[in-house]
Parts: C-alpha cells; structure tokens; sequence
C-alpha cells in the first residue's frame, strides 16, 4: 500500500481542517540546515487519533498547517522540537499553546537527556522504530515509497508516547514541572528569533564583561551578514575565531587578520567591519549583570563545586530525573557563589538551582548542605547511588 503523501494543495487544505478540529495532534519535520542561514524544510510528517501523513512543502503552501498547528485547544506532541517550533514562528509568528516535548518529558522520567526518538520510544513503550534512511537527502524527489515509511516512524509513536509519560508525570507530581520547563524553554525559541541569542556563542564561560560587549557586537553583525548571503553563521565566521577576536580587544584591522584562521579572502575583505564591531563593543554601555566587577574566584569555589556536584547527581538519580537537564557544574559554582558573596555574582539575580521545581527537586537540599543544616554521608558503597543527606541535629 503506497505511503501517504501530500503533494496538492486542496489536499492539504482539507487534511489542515481536520488537524485543527483534532484535540491532540503529533508532528515532526525533515530539513537540511548544512547550506541557508534557516535550515530548509523538506518534509512534514504529521499523526492524529485519526491519520497519519506526509506533507511535501516542495509541492504545497505548507502556511494552512501551521495555523491549524497553532489553533487554540489542542495538544502538540514532538520530539526535541526546537527546530519544529522555529519554522512556525518565522510562518506564523506562534507556537503551539498546549505543547509537549517528549524528550523533555523522558528527562523527567528517567536519568537520560537529552534521549534520541528510538531510545525513548524502546524504554517507554518497549518498540523500536524502524531505521534505514537516516542519510537521506530530503530535498531531492521522487521520495520512496521507503523513505516516506521512514519519515512516518517518527510520528507514529509520539501519541502512544504523550499517553504513557503522562501517566508517569501525572503519577510523580511532575506535570507542572514539565509544563514550568517546557515554557521556559520555549520562550528561549521565541528570544533566538529576535536575535537575543548570543549568549549561546560557544567559549564565552571565561570573558569579562568587556569582551562580552564585543562578543555581542560581533555576533549581531555576523547574523545579519550571515542572514543576507543566505549561509549558516558559523561558516561565515566560526564562534572560537568570534572568541578570539572579542579577547584581543583590538579594533585595528591588520591586528584582527593576524589572528589564525581569518586569512580566508572573504574575511579579509570584511575586517574593516569587524574593528568596527570591536569598537562598537568597546564603547557600548554595559547590560545589567556585566557591570559587577569580574574578580579571580576564590580558590574553595571550585573545591566545593567538585563536592557538591556529585550530590546534584545522586540526587537525580534517586529520583529519577536526568541530572543533566536539572543542572550543570556551573549551576552548582553559581549557587554557592551566590550564597558565600563569590566572584562577580549579582546578588539580585536568583541561581537557577534555586528556582522552581529545581529548588525543590536539589537546590534546597545543596542550600542545606552549605548552611550546615544537612550533611552528606556513605550509605552503601556497593550501591548504585551510595550517598544519604541526613538532618544536623
């Protein structure tokens, strides 16, 4: 039986009015994102209680899905869907209002995030999807009948998935933890469209609040340029090469080529932009949070976060919720800097640790432990998680 597929429009027309009557809907998409600043979408794949189908964006307006994605009183499923929700806000300027990441979901489940499509799949449900076509190039047509069953593997599990997990979730008191995340998360989608992002610039954990500025700058210039000749960002100018440049604080154009790596002629051809986006940065007032004073964090800072991040962990473990989607080292160094006045901490600024359903999951308990109000001993060394947290009489 051939595979379902979407090629004309009336047919997508009629499938969207469906989908929007729909009270839960699942979706995934394929794309190529190797060549165009936006990845480029080259398949929608879509399940409900009723159908499931393929959508070909290369044949059809995909814009009447989208809106039938974002109507109101209906449940998104998806997995890791940062890309998904990214293509509908750039058409139509929405995400789903009910929404609910699988994968997000799993990390609350179990001690594994960010889990791949299969694996949650295999530990939920017990089925394991089929494989095959995972170097197909999407964009070229005819599609087999193969690579369309393919596509359709990852949206045939995500309902039985929704169903599962929040049996789990509701079971565990963690709905509302998922749905805090979920918001918070997508919210970060929403900023990345605006081009507030450039914290994400990877290497930045070191720089002072001056290179920052220039970080910024430099980053701001390379979307644009990027955005205008149409090509992936890091291609145009790499993130170590945007670090190194922010570092050397020099807006003098033969001192930035100088630098390995920005002897390619097309960046020649840029480096009277880049000093200036030095200078810019040089000269820009600082945000709020960079104007603390970057001071040489105490040596006992780094001790302690080696002590307490292995209780973060076991934590997490013992109630299984993947630690690395509670917290990083770096969230443990920042509660206890905040709590002991280290470093350049704004004291206004709350540790994310202590947030939400984090605080009440481990941050809490890591507060105690440096209040003195909890100690930490070896329970059971053979055991997977040796480590109890006991109350300071």
């Amino acid at each position: 039986m051939p595979a379902p597929i979407v090629t004309k429009q009336r047919d997508l027309d009629e499938l969207s009015e469906r989908l929007q009557a729909a009270p839960i809907i699942g979706f995934d998409t394929e794309f190529v994102s190797e060549d165009t600043f936006h990845p480029e979408l080259c398949l929608i794949q879509v399940v409900s209680p009723d159908e499931m189908a393929v959508i070909d964006p290369q044949t059809v307006d995909v814009l009447p899905f989208w809106k039938a994605v974002a109507a109101r009183e209906k449940t998104t499923v998806f997995h890791a869907g940062r890309e998904e929700l990214s293509f509908m806000l750039r058409a139509v300027g929405a995400i789903p209002q009910r929404s609910f990441d699988v994968q997000f979901a799993a990390g609350f489940c179990s001690n594994e995030f960010p889990a791949s499509y299969g694996s949650v799949v295999g530990k939920f449900l017990g089925k394991q999807p089929m494989k095959g076509e995972q170097r197909t190039d999407w964009r070229r047509r005819p599609l087999t009948d193969a690579q369309i069953n393919y596509a359709l593997e990852d949206v045939r599990y995500l309902l039985p998935l929704f169903e599962r997990l929040t049996e789990i979730l509701n079971k565990r008191g963690r709905l509302t933890w998922l749905k805090d995340e979920l918001a918070s998360w997508q919210q970060s989608i929403v900023e990345a469209q605006d081009r507030k992002d450039w914290r994400r610039v990877s290497g930045i954990g070191t720089l002072n609040a001056r290179n920052l500025a220039v970080v910024r700058e430099l980053w701001l210039w390379r979307q644009d340029e990027a955005r205008r000749l149409n090509q992936p960002p890091k291609r145009l100018l790499r993130d170590d090469l945007l670090v190194e440049i922010a570092k050397r604080k020099t807006d003098q154009p033969d001192q930035i080529l100088a630098i390995r790596g920005l002897q390619r002629s097309d960046l020649r051809r840029k480096a009277t932009e880049l000093a200036e986006c030095v200078r810019r940065g040089l000269d820009a007032p600082l945000e709020r949070g960079e104007r603390l004073t970057q001071r040489e964090p105490p040596p006992q800072l780094n001790l302690l976060g080696q002590f307490l991040t292995p209780a973060l962990t076991s934590i997490c473990r013992q109630h299984e919720v993947a630690a690395s989607m509670v917290g990083t080292a770096t969230d443990v160094r920042e509660l206890i800097a905040y709590r002991y006045g280290f470093g350049g901490i704004d004291p206004s600024e709350t540790p994310v640790l202590l947030k939400g359903w984090r605080a009440d999951l481990v941050g809490n308990l890591l507060d105690d432990l440096l209040s003195g109000k909890k100690s930490i001993r070896i329970a059971d060394p053979k055991n997977e998680d040796p480590l109890a947290f006991d109350e300071v009489k």
